[in-house]
C-alpha cells in the first residue's frame, strides 16, 4: 500500500507566557483553515496526516508536541487542565482563534480535556484511547489491561516509573504486534514506516518521562466532564481495531452530547491514514 505522508512544511516552537517552549509542525497552505493535531502515543509533532487533501480543502494542520515529548519543554505533574491552558495560550499566540482538533489514539483524551474547556470548536476522534478505567469496562478489559489500569489508579507515582521504561523500538514493537494485517499494510508502508520511526525517536528525545505522564492521564479516570462538552464531535474508529476501545466508542459517544460515531471496514487503528478526506471533510462542515 502507498500511503501518503509528508514531512513538515513548517517547523517552529512558541514560548508560553510561563517561560516554556511548545514545538509545533505543519502542512497545509500558511492562510488555510487552523486545525490542530493531538497526536498519539510517544509521537512528536513529525507525523501527519492528509496529504494532498489539506491543500485540497484549505486545511493548515498544526501539530503540537505536548509537554516533555519532541521539542516542548517538560512539565512534571502536568495535568489534563494545565493542557488544555497550554493550548489555549499556543493557539493565542500564533492566532488562531478557537481552532477545531482532530485527536489520534492516546492524544484523545487532552483533546477532550480541550473541548471541554471551550478551548477548540470541534474536534475529530480518530482511533480514540477510552476511558479503559471507566467502570463501565471493568469486566470488558483484558486481564494484562485490568492489571496495568488498576495500578494506574491505585499508585499512579509506580505506574508511571512502569511508563518510563519504555523506548521507541518498544513502542514500535507494542503496536506491530497488536496490529491487524489490514492495519500493518500501511504502518510498514515504507514512506509512513520511517516517519513513524522518526516520530517515535523524537517523542522519546528527551527521555520517556513525557510518554510515562501522558500515559498515567490517559489511563486513569479522567477529571473532566465529558457531559459538558458543547461543540460537535465526532468518534471515528476501524472495525478491526482492538486496542483502542472495548466497544469501538460505543459508550463513549453516548457521554458526549450530540457526538457521532463513524465504523469504518476493512481497516483498524490506521483510520486516520486512511480515511483523512472524510474525516477532514466532516470536521471542517461541523464547524463551519
Amino acid at each position: 500500500m502507498n500511503v501518503h505522508v509528508d514531512d513538515p512544511v513548517r517547523l517552529g516552537e512558541s514560548r508560553l507566557p510561563g517561560g516554556r517552549l511548545l514545538g509545533w509542525a505543519e502542512w497545509g497552505p500558511p492562510g488555510g483553515i487552523p486545525v490542530l493535531l493531538s497526536p498519539g502515543a510517544a509521537t512528536s509533532r513529525w507525523l501527519g496526516f492528509g496529504g494532498g487533501a489539506l491543500d485540497r480543502l484549505g486545511v493548515r494542520l498544526i501539530s503540537v508536541d505536548r509537554p516533555g515529548l519532541g521539542a516542548s519543554t517538560p512539565a512534571p505533574g502536568r495535568t489534563f487542565a494545565d493542557h488544555a491552558a497550554d493550548i489555549r495560550e499556543l493557539a493565542a499566540l500564533l492566532g488562531l482563534g478557537r481552532p477545531a482538533m482532530v485527536a489520534n489514539s492516546q492524544g484523545t483524551p487532552f483533546a477532550l480535556a480541550c473541548a471541554a474547556e471551550g478551548v477548540v470548536a470541534g474536534l475529530a476522534v480518530v482511533s480514540g484511547a477510552d476511558e479503559v478505567a471507566a467502570p463501565e469496562f471493568a469486566d470488558a478489559l483484558p486481564g494484562d489491561l485490568r492489571g496495568l489500569v488498576e495500578t494506574v489508579t491505585s499508585d499512579p507515582v509506580r505506574a508511571e516509573g512502569v511508563f518510563a521504561g519504555f523506548g521507541p523500538q518498544a513502542m514500535w514493537d507494542m503496536v506491530m504486534g497488536g496490529s491487524p494485517q489490514s492495519d500493518l499494510a500501511v504502518y510498514q508502508d515504507p514512506a509512513f514506516a520511517s516517519a513513524y520511526r522518526r516520530a517515535l525517536e523524537e517523542g522519546f528525545a528527551q527521555g520517556p518521562q513525557g510518554y510515562a505522564r501522558d500515559t498515567v492521564l490517559a489511563m486513569g479516570r479522567w477529571p473532566f466532564d465529558l457531559a459538558s462538552i458543547a461543540v460537535p464531535v465526532d468518534l471515528w474508529y476501524g472495525e478491526e481495531d482492538t486496542s483502542h476501545s472495548p466497544d469501538n466508542g460505543a459508550t463513549l459517544a453516548t457521554r458526549i452530547p450530540g457526538a457521532t460515531r463513524h465504523v469504518i471496514p476493512g481497516i483498524g487503528g490506521a483510520v486516520l491514514w486512511t480515511h483523512a478526506e472524510p474525516i477532514l471533510r466532516t470536521l471542517l462542515d461541523r464547524t463551519a
